[in-house]
């Protein structure tokens, strides 16, 4: 099917990212007959998404009307090549796969507790944390019978604390309402709280055998490394069209070891700044491979510049006792321990912040005698700058405007509760120097 696409930009360009095509044909030829028919697409109507065939030279006309965006991508694989790139990928996959704990076994509840774990974290990170937790929570009834805090205090410092809650909270809705079974249909597993479709597709096609392709950071990267993809991956147009490549690819006769193929192939040789072409079973259907460009694919989007807030915390001292409070469940670091303070305001120091933090969020009057130290911590979209002081209580009984829950704990008592990862980095000072003011 041939179809004339212009760009609207300001000159001509070749393989930009994005292409706008008409929804008429006849549309465009009547604002513009000498924009040439240049360029060869395939189009599918139920998607709505599009890709190239060949290279070319787009003029450029600043026509506003109703378009697509194209996405420029080699074309798909044919029925042979695609049986074959099964096949080869899978036989690699039983040879070189990593022996890791959830891939020895067929419950459900292992898989759900290693795919949201493994979400946002990398494996050897993951590893330690998932022993410990199977070891704590061996089942979904302990999980659905814990306190929050001790689910949050088993996944202390893995970070991304909305998965612990909401797998907790999937876990009592399983146990209370479903008889303790996980779901064996696909769309009453993805109601539950925290499931979505990447874990949906990885616990039932790992524990069930159901053909749901799987589309993580790592599987998006080979197949924009395999079809030449040069629109970035986070974009709607890209993640639907990747949907639509992984569920051509994925092997219906046996998807869960297909699945974990295509993620094993991403995260151990496809890398995404030095990819091991040399190493990857099917680096001739690679069309970045094949082309030299695996370096330039995928496309990435110019990075955002990540914001520094400044915070003061004062760590309280009453009686040999050190005061500590409980953030709300909802949001950043929800249910987590931490001690209080906020941000350093403008025309503020440190110091001051810090007592008016104190005053406004625990409604106490403090002295400070010192600064512990300063840490520096960062998170998915900002970092923090934090100054931390030792303080001796003065007047007022607590009040809590903020936080949800408070104690007055000892230095022995620390432990017992999970703290967000920048307390950690001064807690060991804490316990050093003990409760004396």
């Amino acid at each position: 099917m041939f179809c004339t696409g212009f760009l609207l930009s300001p000159s001509a360009t070749r393989k930009p990212n994005t292409l706008f095509l008409p929804e008429n044909k006849n549309q465009l030829a009547a604002i513009s007959p000498t924009i040439p028919q240049c360029w060869a697409i395939l189009e599918n109507p139920l998607t709505n998404s599009i890709y190239c065939k060949e290279d070319c030279i787009f003029q450029s006309k600043s026509v506003a009307i109703p378009a697509r965006i194209i996405i420029f991508a080699s074309a798909p694989m044919t029925r042979e090549e695609t049986l074959r790139f099964r096949d080869q990928l899978v036989a690699w996959f039983r040879i070189h796969q990593r022996r890791l704990p959830w891939r020895q076994t067929k419950d459900p509840y292992a898989i759900w507790v290693s795919e949201v774990m493994l979400q946002q974290t990398q494996v050897k990170t993951v590893l330690p944390f998932y022993q410990r937790f199977m070891q704590k929570f061996p089942d979904i009834q302990h999980l659905a019978r814990a306190d929050l805090q001790e689910v949050l205090k088993v996944w202390e410092r893995m970070g991304y604390y909305g998965r612990a809650r909401n797998l907790h909270k999937a876990a009592r809705i399983v146990v209370e309402e479903m008889d303790g079974k996980i779901p064996e249909d696909y769309l009453q597993f993805r109601l539950l709280p925290g499931v979505g479709d990447y874990i949906g597709a990885a616990v039932f096609s790992l524990a069930f055998d159901k053909p749901h392709p799987v589309l993580d950071g790592n599987v998006k990267r080979v197949i924009s490394r395999l079809f030449l993809i040069e629109s970035p991956m986070t974009t709607s147009s890209s993640t639907r069209y990747l949907k639509e490549r992984a569920s051509q690819l994925l092997d219906r006769s046996r998807p869960g070891v297909f699945n974990q193929a295509m993620m094993e192939l991403g995260a151990t040789t496809c890398q995404p700044r030095k990819p091991i072409c040399s190493e990857c079973p099917v680096s001739l259907f690679c069309q970045s491979c094949q082309t030299g460009r695996q370096h330039e694919i995928p496309v990435t989007m110019s990075a955002k510049a990540v914001p520094t807030y400044h915070l003061a915390t004062g760590v309280v001292y009453r009686d040999n006792h050190l005061l500590i409070t409980r953030r709300n469940t909802r949001g950043l670091l929800g249910g987590l321990w931490e001690f209080p303070g906020g941000k350093v305001k403008k025309g503020e120091t440190a110091e001051q912040a810090c007592l008016r933090e104190l005053r406004e969020e625990v409604n106490l009057s403090v002295e400070i005698l010192g600064r512990i130290t300063q840490v520096k911590h960062a998170y998915t979209h900002f970092r923090i700058v934090m100054d931390v002081f030792r303080c001796r209580y003065g007047s007022g009984e607590v009040v809590l405007r903020g936080p949800v829950d408070y104690r007055w704990i000892t230095t022995e008592e620390i432990d017992q509760f999970p703290f967000p990862g920048a307390n950690h980095k001064f807690i060991p000072l804490l316990l050093n120097q003990g409760t004396n003011e």
